[in-house]
């Protein structure tokens, strides 16, 4: 009876345990800004189906990654929402050298609750009274929220809106202020109302600096070829194909 217990064991454990540890090597680890939520779930999705190498996203404000980065965190790829803090990376010897590429450009859109369809959801519609919470992404750290900033600076609103204004720590999460009601409007990334049921309304993109989005590769990775092949799948046309779909600019 023992023996045979002891046989089942070493089945199980030659069956599961020896190709986990192959499975876990082959992942790749991703860092991504959140307004890449949705589209880069799909690319990952179809990546993957090509390729049989499994992917692990972790996505939060680009500030806040590239200070984990900075500080050795073990990501084997990272997608900013804009080019600076990659060019901060560089300089510091965080990433590659060569590995920069731009993948896409995002774009701001003045986001309302399902109440307010049919409403014009410009800057202008943010002073009214009816409108008494703002959600935008922190502009220390976030760069969907720096844009909203100087979008409502080049309109002169800034000021007026200020004591209106809910800081999220990413641009997802202030989405989903305005999407659990807890802000009345947000100024959020277009990447995520694909397929949403929520008013939205495009802001003009010479009213902030353009949001350049890039990416690039962590000298600490042992994974940088394996980076490299989804980074081609990501600037391929299929992967530009969706981000297309999502909303976003291509760079």
């Amino acid at each position: 009876m023992k023996s045979n217990f002891f046989l089942l064991f070493l089945s199980i454990f030659f069956l599961f345990g020896c190709t986990s540890p192959e499975n876990e090597n082959e992942t790749l680890y991703v860092a991504a800004a959140s307004d890449l939520h949705h589209a880069l779930t799909e690319i990952g999705e179809a990546f993957t189906k090509e390729t049989n190498i499994p992917l692990e996203f972790t996505f939060g404000s680009t500030g806040l990654l590239t200070q984990q980065i900075q500080e050795g965190a073990p990501f084997d790829l990272f997608l900013a929402a804009h080019e600076s803090y990659i060019n901060r990376l560089i300089e510091r010897d965080a990433l590659l050298n060569d590995s920069k590429e731009y993948y896409a450009v995002g774009r701001l859109v003045v986001m309302g609750s399902p109440e307010q369809e049919g409403t014009r959801l410009n800057l202008e519609y943010l002073l009214h009274p009816e409108v008494k919470t703002i959600a935008i992404a922190n502009p220390e750290h976030a760069p969907y929220g720096k844009a909203a900033q100087e979008a409502l600076k080049s309109q002169g609103i800034w000021e007026d809106v200020q004591p209106k204004l809910v800081y999220a720590e990413n641009i997802r999460q202030a989405y989903q202020y305005v999407e659990s009601g807890n802000a009345d409007v947000g100024i959020i990334a277009l990447a995520l109302m694909y397929k949403t049921e929520f008013p939205y309304q495009l802001i003009d993109e010479d009213t902030h600096l353009p949001l350049r989005q890039a990416l690039g590769i962590p000298t600490q990775t042992e994974k940088a070829e394996l980076s490299q092949e989804f980074v081609d799948f990501i600037l391929s046309e299929q992967g530009q194909s969706i981000l297309k779909q999502y909303g976003f600019d291509l760079p």
